[in-house]
């Protein structure tokens, strides 16, 4: 048989997959601070959440190519809850942000063309681009007190290929919200290369610190909401880009995973927004039309769900501001340690001691019962930089919180 080159992958289990894998059938205990599916984390659900999808009316077929139009409506209510009106001809629904990227591609790229994402950033994305006959190139983000867009690594990346730039708002894994000021040298780069901006705002509900004036939904105030001096003090919020941009082709990019912690559900969406966005939104029609992988249950569903997004946020929300604590309270034990600034997401980016290459720290942490990720899986250098999840059960985090301190006790006074 012969394949297209495109999914000439290597397949082969990789050397932490391995180690991983025979330690959990060998029974033996792991403290996992990779977690990241809320399904699967502890979280209390409704009783009833799964009651929308026996919905009568899913049994009639009506192929909407954009969505069914009650379910764009319940998006519309999301983003006024995030002081942005739409109209529910912007929406385009999909199954997956995975294929809202794979339509947004299509959209605007020939096969060859480039698109700049932010690095370090989810490592989906080259899967995605080689699929869709796509090049990534690496939009560098650069910690200075804080994460911030390297503007001039952006503009040199930039070719005559370049159709779109990728923002994740926050980002995976670094959780740097992107500024006014950031978004304003965004505009005038795409304006001045006719470039499209594609904005990633699944964890847009999930700010810490500087995030946090984005948690107040629909008029309520929780316990979190009160905790945002630091967004006063810094002068700015973050805001969905839903609204536009002046001059630039704006597409924005969420769903249910991260939203309603509901990743199983598959619903997510593009908002088009921005000077040509009536074609755009024709061509995106046509290429959803090809496929029609919406079902219809699920969006039926779809806006009671959104309108119970609270309860769910609430609880990942506490999660990670307790994780958040504990990591800061085990990591000023140990002065070579060190937690990058987060302002969203539930990821958080350590420096550690650059004394061998992060694959081997991770093996040997694996071996003492706790599972990381190594910094290079997300784009950042191959030694010195460790990611944990922040939404794991608060006593299975704590626990491998020790051991990884521990470790980097006892390897500090081994090597100095």
């Amino acid at each position: 048989m012969r394949f297209s080159e495109r999914t000439g992958w290597n397949t082969e289990e990789s050397e932490l997959a391995r180690a991983h894998r025979l330690r959990r059938e060998a029974g033996l205990p792991i403290a996992d601070l990779t977690a990241s599916n809320p399904t699967r984390c502890g979280f209390k659900y409704s009783d009833s959440l799964l009651d929308a999808l026996a919905d009568a009316r899913a049994l009639d077929y009506d192929p909407q190519p954009r969505g069914l139009l009650l379910a764009r409506e319940s998006v519309c209510r999301y983003y006024a809850d995030h002081g942005v009106t739409l109209d529910p001809g912007q929406i385009v629904l999909t199954t997956s942000t995975s294929e809202a990227y794979s339509f947004l591609f299509r959209l605007l790229c020939g096969p060859g063309s480039e698109i700049l994402v932010p690095q370090p950033g989810y490592p989906l994305f080259d899967f995605l681009a080689t699929l869709d006959d796509v090049r990534i190139k690496a939009a560098p983000l650069v910690y200075d007190d804080g994460w911030q867009i390297d503007f001039e690594g952006l503009r040199r990346t930039i070719t005559p290929q370049t159709r779109a730039i990728v923002v994740v708002h926050p980002n995976n894994p670094t959780g740097h919200f992107t500024k006014p000021w950031e978004a304003e040298e965004l505009a005038r780069i795409c304006r001045a290369h006719e470039l499209s901006l594609i904005v990633d705002e699944v964890f847009l509900d999930y700010g810490t610190g500087a995030g946090l004036e984005t948690r107040t939904t629909a008029g309520q105030e929780t316990g979190a909401t009160k905790e945002i001096g630091a967004a006063r003090e810094s002068g700015w919020k973050a805001r969905s880009f839903a609204g536009g941009i002046e001059g630039v082709p704006v597409f924005v990019v969420s769903g249910l995973s991260k939203i309603a912690g509901l990743p199983q559900m598959k619903a997510a969406w593009i908002v088009a927004t921005g000077p040509d966005k009536a074609q755009a939104l024709e061509r995106l029609e046509v290429i959803a039309d090809t496929f029609l992988s919406m079902n219809a249950p699920v969006q039926w569903a779809l806006p009671l769900w959104l309108a119970n997004r609270t309860e769910i946020q609430e609880q990942i929300r506490r999660r990670v501001g307790a994780n958040l604590a504990e990591l800061d309270r085990q990591l000023a034990a140990v002065p070579t340690l060190q937690r990058l600034a987060v302002e969203g997401g539930w990821y958080a980016v350590l420096r550690v001691p650059a004394l061998e290459p992060d694959e081997q720290t991770v093996l040997a942490l694996l071996e003492r019962g706790v599972w990381v990720h190594p910094g290079y899986f997300f784009g950042l250098p191959e030694s010195g930089w460790l990611v944990v999840s922040l939404l794991g059960d608060e006593a299975e985090f704590n626990a491998g919180l020790v051991t990884v301190t521990n470790y980097f006790r006892t390897n500090q006074q081994s090597n100095f």
